[in-house]
């Protein structure tokens, strides 16, 4: 029997609001904010236990006071600091700043390397000076200070660097530059990186910040090299683009020849010998005790090739990237699973729905459909038929 009409409109409001709350159920799953940054240091490594906790901080003073700014300019993010005890009753101090991606870790790790240090196989690159050891693992530079040193000090730090926290994605991604600075004649432990203005300063850079113009966006490297007439000094600045980098050439060459016919001009720090090129996107420049032949053949050596991305940030934001196309590929079939999901769950549960409040036909058409047979067994029968008097086993043959 049919309801009165403020039934029905009641029955179809609940039918309304749960095919809405089973649409939303499909889409339920996508990820809300980003979840908190997981905890730099481990409560214990290769026999070595935390005394107490961890002292974590988000202020760039309490990794370095004095450098505080600068770790800012390569995108500090935490520190922690931790002391360790082992059975043996040795001690080890460690202390580990995280950054936004490998770029500034990297670049903090070379401000803080010493060329006297030793090379050690410890994370993406370490270094040691008696009981000190400086590493870095993707995007978190460390700090550790034994209380003793022993043959497996080195063994203990690369098990603690393989359970650091990792970057996420094109985050653990060093800079592309790093790939174009030559080997050969290369001082060890003399690479060093900014991102800014202050870096710059601080690594003794023969070009000024103004001339350099982060403005622009642009990366460097800078590199000390034995040359058979001298020291020099190796300096790569990768531009977006070939044109800002031949723009800026041409200023960073007016400036040079201006400080050489102008006292008391400081845009370029170095004004004795100074050669510069500009292949692709790169401005190289190299300054130093060198002649011209030996700074040729230093600068023949940087040669940029559009091949060299093995390393390169893929960012989702820009065009005609096969990795964001990639990706849009991925998000389109997830969309459209959900859709079909959340359509088959809506179908499903109004059918039942209407089943529940509506009794009866729906749709105009039965519930019981009845189902079409062919008899074909009656009619096997009828086309063979058993003769009269016939026997179903066969003729008797005496």
């Amino acid at each position: 029997m049919p309801g009165s009409p403020s039934m029905r409109a009641s029955r179809l409001l609940v039918l309304f609001v749960s095919v809405a709350g089973l649409v939303g159920m499909a889409f339920a799953a996508s990820p809300g904010a980003d979840s908190p940054a997981p905890p730099i240091l481990p409560k214990q490594f290769a026999g070595w236990q935390i005394q107490g906790s961890a002292q974590a901080s988000k202020d760039a003073a309490a990794a370095d006071p004095t450098n505080a700014a600068l770790l800012k300019e390569y995108g500090f993010t935490d520190f922690e600091s931790a002391t360790y005890k082992s059975d043996d009753s040795r001690t080890l101090k460690i202390r580990a700043a995280r950054f936004a991606d490998a770029s500034g870790a990297f670049g903090a790790f070379s401000f803080y390397l010493q060329p006297e240090m030793a090379r050690e196989e410890i994370g993406d690159e370490g270094a040691s000076l008696n009981r000190r050891v400086l590493f870095y693992r993707g995007h978190i530079v460390v700090e550790a200070v034994f209380s003793q040193e022993s043959v497996m000090s080195a063994a203990s730090l690369r098990e603690l660097a393989g359970v650091l926290p990792r970057a996420a994605g094109n985050a653990g991604n060093l800079p592309p530059i790093l790939a174009f600075m030559p080997r050969h004649g290369y001082a060890p432990h003399t690479e060093k990186y900014a991102e800014g203005p202050l870096a710059l300063a601080a690594i003794e850079s023969p070009l000024s910040g103004k001339l350099v113009d982060f403005a622009s966006s642009p990366e460097v490297v800078l590199g000390q090299y034995s040359t058979p007439s001298g020291a020099a000094t190796l300096m790569l600045i990768e531009y977006p683009t070939p044109a800002l980098s031949a723009a800026h050439l041409r200023n960073i060459e007016a400036a040079y020849h201006a400080a050489q016919s102008k006292a008391g001009v400081t845009s370029v720090e170095n004004v004795g010998p100074f050669f510069a090129k500009r292949t692709g996107p790169i401005v190289a420049i190299a300054a130093g005790s060198l002649s011209q032949s030996d700074a040729q053949t230093l600068l023949g050596a940087v040669n940029w090739d559009a091949s060299v991305t093995w390393n390169e940030n893929t960012y989702f934001d820009k065009k005609n990237n096969i990795a964001n196309l990639l990706v849009n590929i991925i998000i389109l079939c997830i969309i459209v699973g959900a859709l079909s999901l959340a359509a088959g769950l809506a179908f499903g549960g109004a059918r039942v729905l209407l089943r529940r409040f509506f009794p009866g036909p729906v749709f105009g058409h039965s519930d019981q459909t009845e189902f079409i047979s062919l008899n074909l067994e009656d009619e096997v029968v009828q086309a063979s038929p058993v003769r009269p008097g016939a026997s179903a086993e066969g003729p008797n043959r005496s």
